[in-house]
């Protein structure tokens, strides 16, 4: 495997993430298979291929966006409509980052 437990482990600390034994060997193979599909288009000749930041500037004609129209605001009442802790308008969320 390309990707070590230790990485794994790494990357979940990084996102805050708490994973079990059988969790991080799943995460393991399936980081490893991505990077196996990455090694894979790293060996296509892109020789002559212009880089690209959005792929619909090549569409032409045939992309397709939703119209940009304006519309009303959602209001705050409606906003905060299911937020599990409201409070003075705003949404109440728990602290996460303690480090």
């Amino acid at each position: 495997m390309k990707i070590t437990e230790k990485e794994v482990r790494y990357v979940a600390d990084l996102a805050n993430l708490s994973l079990s034994e059988p969790e991080v060997h799943k995460f393991q193979a399936d980081l490893d298979e991505i990077l196996g599909h990455v090694e894979r288009l790293n060996e296509i000749d892109t020789t002559g291929v212009e880089p690209m930041a959005q792929v619909l500037y090549a569409g032409g004609d045939t992309a397709r966006l939703r119209a940009d129209r304006e519309r009303p605001p959602l209001g705050t009442e409606t906003a905060l409509a299911n937020a599990p802790q409201p409070g003075n308008g705003y949404f109440k969320v728990p602290k996460v980052i303690e480090r």
